[in-house]
């Protein structure tokens, strides 16, 4: 009997290396990934800087974590790296530090020290540009540029990690590397990232999660305020009653949660400056829909995920979702955690609850637009009585909603929807 042979095949470093350049990140997205790792280190501050200059400008993420050996950090600059991840980790695949830099920049620096007493550095570097010309999984110790030495003394009082992205190829490209349009774009990154680590790890910033207190976040030293798309502070609005829905995993089940919260009005806000904050990034339309938690780390932010579609009379409609990693393969949660599909048995249980989270917020929207607020775009062509029929049926729906003990109410509309078929489609029955 002949015996097998084993043979191993090692992806070609240079190849690889460049393919994984492409998986779905932009600037934003990619140092998100790396406040992951700093909140994970058990971080209480996080900084992001930004430096221009021409042909050397960089980006700099520092914590104030724990901090790495320099056998934990040659471990960390693995890809794939082998450490094993613990319940509700923020991490996953153990690629973010190195897909999410490479994906913006090609040589990742990493500074970091775990002594409290006296500041040894460990300093080690991945550059695509070696890997190229060597084909080899290389990195370097020892490394010296006016970037590193700037992360050193942002280390010299305590244990942290500054992560260094320099050669910004997809950043600033060659012909603006020197430029004023390369200032202009690098200043609006990172804009748009304070933008989105506000809106991403607003529970952090505002100390709601279990377990921790505040994280500090700050993009060239502007303290982020978090945005909770829920707006905690607004007195109008309305927070439904939480579900629980239980999901099948190979290990047993998990929990789900899911609230849904319908926003004031316009006109029934606090502030008209808040109304346009709580629009967020994407503006009203946009930003209704599903907001995601993994971990009580934001991974999707408005949107329907395909349960609906987007309609201005459901804009201040919101719903949230808690999930933990146990259920990352349901969710089917990707390298950048950028994107997540709802497993189908959530799918089927989410209808109810979104329905009527919906129906809360068109009656809203409607009460306003007819006491005076913003005119309705959708309807301000339509007849003068079918507009006020679909708002009452609207109001009643709403009404059952908030009130679950009005039984022969919920009777009488059953017999309204057998005998007069066409008026309780007028009503939107």
């Amino acid at each position: 009997m002949t015996g097998t042979k084993t043979y191993e095949v090692a992806p070609s470093a240079a190849r690889l290396t460049g393919s994984l350049r492409d998986i779905g990140y932009d600037f934003p997205t990619a140092i998100a990934d790396l406040v992951d790792n700093a909140v994970t280190a058990n971080a209480s501050r996080v900084n992001v800087y930004t430096h221009f200059e021409p042909n050397g400008s960089y980006v700099l993420i520092s914590d104030d974590g724990d901090g790495m050996s320099e056998r934990d950090l040659i471990e960390a600059l693995r890809f794939g790296t082998r450490r094993s991840y613990e319940t509700n980790e923020l991490g996953r695949f153990g690629l973010g530090l190195k897909t999410g830099t490479f994906s913006q920049c090609r040589r990742l620096t990493v500074v970091t020290r775990t002594t409290p007493k006296r500041p040894t550095f460990h300093v080690m570097t991945l550059d695509l540009n070696r890997i190229a010309r060597s084909d080899r999984w290389d990195i370097t110790a020892g490394e010296s540029s006016p970037a590193i030495e700037r992360a050193k003394d942002l280390l010299r009082e305590s244990p942290g990690t500054v992560v260094i992205w320099e050669d910004l190829d997809r950043v600033l490209p060659e012909r603006y590397a020197e430029s004023g349009w390369g200032r202009r774009r690098l200043r609006s990154l990172a804009g748009k990232t304070a933008d989105h680590l506000a809106m991403v790890f607003h529970r952090f910033i505002a100390g709601d999660v279990t377990g921790r207190g505040e994280v500090v976040i700050c993009v060239d030293d502007e303290k982020l305020r978090p945005w909770d798309p829920f707006a905690p502070e607004e007195p109008e609005r309305t927070v439904l009653q939480e579900h629980l829905f239980e999901i099948e995993t190979v290990n047993g089940s998990s929990e789900v949660r899911f609230r849904g919260v319908v926003l004031p009005a316009r006109d029934r806000f606090s502030s008209v400056e808040e109304f346009e904050r709580m629009s967020g990034p994407l503006k009203w339309n946009r930003q209704q829909g599903l907001y995601i938690y993994r971990a009580d780390r934001l991974v999707q932010h408005g949107g329907w995920s395909s349960l609906r579609g987007i309609d201005e009379h459901t804009k201040l409609a919101r719903g949230a979702i808690d999930f933990d990693t146990d259920l990352d393969e349901s969710f089917q949660i990707n390298v950048a955690k950028m994107s997540v599909d709802l497993p189908p048995a959530l799918r089927q249980m989410l209808e109810r609850p979104v329905q009527e989270l919906c129906v809360l917020a068109d009656d809203a929207y409607r009460r306003s637009a007819n006491s005076g607020g913003r005119p309705d775009p959708a309807t301000k062509n339509s007849k003068a009585s079918e507009t006020a029929l679909r708002d009452v049926g609207i109001a009643l729906k709403a009404a059952l909603i908030q009130d679950r003990s009005l039984a022969e109410f919920r009777g009488a509309l059953d017999t309204l929807r057998t005998r007069h078929p066409e008026l309780a489609k007028q009503l939107d029955l």
